[in-house]
């Protein structure tokens, strides 16, 4: 989970670049690189085109650095340019809700404490993962990366996505339930045992 830089650097060296000094610019792309990577990767599902993204997404923050609102907290900003972006690209590249507790879903998300024994089954969880949010509409996706992975709130989010808060809340509603019928229906993963009518939670 990402944990923001600290306020006072961030707000000077957000100041100079807005002031044209590319040297700070490199600070906060250095300050915000990995949580602008992780959502794109975990948006587009391919590293090389997380990479292209998170390039992109770094050019349009640049270039539109002057319509930056320093009240605003600028990881919404930044991951707003980044959500929008591989929202666009995945629209380019595209040629039964189920009865459970959201709480199943999010114990599945929410990455927990590794244990060293536990590696390579974490990264087998982590691919299965990854494979679920790659068959969901990129609206519900996004919402869930931002919850899960940053821990932003429905507020934060709706300011990220452009939207209001109950549509916030409806896209994570409907992304839930999408998670979770992928997690029923995919009888290949050891995640859903097959045994069971809702997916049990993985053990920490």
């Amino acid at each position: 989970m990402y944990t923001a830089t600290n306020r006072q650097d961030e707000e000077y060296w957000l100041q100079q670049a807005r002031n044209g000094d590319n040297a700070a610019f490199a600070h906060v792309v250095q300050a915000y690189q990995k949580p602008v990577y992780n959502l794109c990767y975990r948006t587009l599902g391919d590293a090389d085109e997380a990479e292209d993204a998170t390039q992109e997404t770094f050019l349009r923050a640049y270039t539109n650095l002057s319509r930056y609102d320093p009240e605003r907290r600028f990881l919404t900003w930044i991951l707003s340019i980044a959500s929008n972006h591989c929202i666009d690209r995945l629209r380019r590249k595209r040629q039964t809700w189920v009865s459970i507790d959201d709480e199943v879903v999010s114990e599945h998300l929410v990455a927990p404490v590794e244990s060293p024994y536990r590696s390579a089954e974490r990264r087998e969880q982590a691919e299965a993962i990854q494979g679920w949010l790659n068959r969901m509409a990129p609206e519900y996706r996004v919402p869930l990366v931002l919850l899960y992975w940053y821990d932003l709130s429905y507020e934060e989010i709706a300011a990220t996505m452009n939207l209001s808060v109950p549509a916030v809340k409806s896209r994570l509603h409907r992304g839930r339930k999408q998670m979770a019928d992928f997690m029923l229906a995919d009888s290949r993963s050891p995640y859903v045992p097959s045994h069971t009518t809702a997916p049990a939670a993985i053990a920490g």
